[in-house]
């Protein structure tokens, strides 16, 4: 496991301790990724200073996030 892969999972815990709900308003269609896990990787990429999505998808490839990314949506 990487230094931002641990990052991001430490992010998502504490994220997941503030809030009760994964997702945040309803969704017909439940998508792959909730809402905590999308904040949480945002919020990786600022603190980590990664700028482009081309970037952050470079440095999460071989996660199990990157399986839950639609990137055409």
């Amino acid at each position: 496991m990487s230094n931002l892969e641990a990052s991001y999972k430490l992010i998502f815990k504490e994220l997941s301790k503030i809030s009760d709900a994964e997702n945040f308003y309803f969704k017909p269609i439940k998508p792959k990724l909730s809402d905590l896990e999308l904040i949480s990787l945002t919020i990786l990429a600022e603190f980590k200073s990664i700028d482009s999505e081309h970037q952050l998808f470079r440095e999460i490839k071989g996660w199990e996030i990157e399986t839950k990314i639609e990137r055409s949506v």
